[in-house]
């Protein structure tokens, strides 16, 4: 049973690290195949990790952010999709806690940790496609959302929809198996290729109001604006995972395959010298980064548990620091997953080993939250001590 993978709390990154080591054995093959990952969702379903967050009282283990992150971490050292999917499956599911009533905390969080649901996202907020219609106990809803990273294979969907009168963006959740709901699975980028991060389609789809999120997406309070911080979070952890995993396999291959230059005067390519000093930047710059990226997700345990009383801010503290982490440990994963090449040599291109996924995987969630518009509001802050207003991505 998954509620007895895990005996103890602190098992998760033993338990991570060995789900991680299996997803290694194809990763690459995967990765060039794309689609939907089903038997290694099934082990992480299997693995009690879904339930890491969820309040023991719910039947979870009560863990904070900055344990999910580590695990999201751990599964980036070898699959950088998966990494997403976990860490978004936390996203969504924290939508209970932002925009919920107690009752629907109750109801998901308790469901959720029972039967290990593995929940995904059809949010995307800058598609404005998906219309819903109230009626007298719910609401209608008929559209299409793009980005819907998690939605194949998932359980519970999180979605959103402009309601047809006021033009207000609304949330709800329901069954991803719900008539109505159409997971088209058609995500076809360069990276994150097993994410799922397509299209999700809503043919009069039913919702009750009881699966209707109770709280507008942004009320004016800091805790329900926390949404943003916690996508940053989790995407500069897949950065600095991906990172780790780039070198790691740069390293084997360096020790166990790569040439020395004709003219370098060494025999193995581990002993040259300048390979060895590439390596010493790469590793000083991945450890200055997951360096940024641990105290963030500390400051992000903070403003959670400080719940309803959680001040603007304290929101703009956090905000800050997640944003810069966010920028560091991107801008560090692009570096350290190209240079990896130039330890390794020219034969580590082929096709084969799938080197290049990992600068793939980076590039192409650097690219759907612009580090340029994070990086303003950083040096907003810096310079004029406004914090980021809070919006879907800030």
């Amino acid at each position: 049973m998954a509620s007895e993978a895990i005996k103890e709390s602190e098992d998760y990154v033993e338990k991570a690290a060995q789900l991680a080591g299996r997803f290694h054995e194809d990763a690459a093959e995967r990765d060039k195949v794309g689609g939907t990952p089903k038997k290694q969702r099934d082990w992480i379903r299997e693995s009690g990790l879904l339930k890491l967050l969820i309040p023991r009282s719910f039947g979870g283990f009560g863990l904070p952010w900055s344990a999910v992150l580590r695990v999201v971490r751990e599964f980036a050292r070898t699959d950088a999709a998966l990494a997403h999917v976990y860490g978004y499956h936390f996203l969504s599911l924290s939508s209970v806690h932002l925009a919920g009533t107690e009752e629907q905390q109750r109801y998901y969080y308790t469901e959720t940790a029972k039967h290990d649901y593995f929940w995904g996202n059809s949010v995307n907020p800058l598609d404005n496609r998906t219309f819903g219609e109230r009626t007298c106990d719910g609401v209608i809803v008929n559209g299409r959302k793009s980005f819907s990273s998690g939605s194949p294979d998932s359980d519970v969907l999180v979605i959103a929809w402009k309601d047809k009168e006021t033009g207000e963006l609304c949330k709800g959740i329901v069954p991803t198996d719900r008539p109505g709901v159409i997971v088209h699975d058609d995500w076809d980028c360069m990276g994150q290729r097993q994410t799922g991060s397509g299209t999700v389609s809503f043919h009069n789809l039913k919702l009750h109001s009881s699966e209707i999120l109770g709280r507008a997406y942004l009320e004016d309070n800091a805790l329900s604006t926390l949404t943003p911080i916690l996508s940053q979070s989790i995407l500069a952890s897949v950065f600095v995972g991906c990172a780790l995993g780039a070198l790691e396999e740069a390293r084997q291959y360096t020790k166990t395959q790569a040439r020395a230059w004709y003219r370098s005067g060494v025999e193995r390519a581990s002993d040259e010298p300048s390979t060895l000093s590439r390596y010493g930047e790469m590793w000083a710059n991945y450890q200055a980064a997951l360096s940024l990226v641990e105290k963030a997700a500390a400051k992000l345990d903070e403003a959670w548990e400080k719940g309803a009383s959680l001040t603007d801010d304290e929101r703009g503290e956090c905000a800050v620091l997640v944003a810069s982490a966010n920028v560091q440990a991107g801008n560090a994963a692009l570096d350290i997953t190209s240079r990896i090449f130039e330890v390794m040599g020219a034969r580590s291109t082929a096709s084969r080993y799938g080197f290049d996924r990992f600068w793939r995987n980076v590039r192409t969630h650097t690219l759907h939250n612009p580090a340029e518009f994070k990086l303003r509001n950083v040096g907003n802050w810096f310079v004029n001590r406004k914090w980021p207003e809070p919006g879907y991505y800030s």
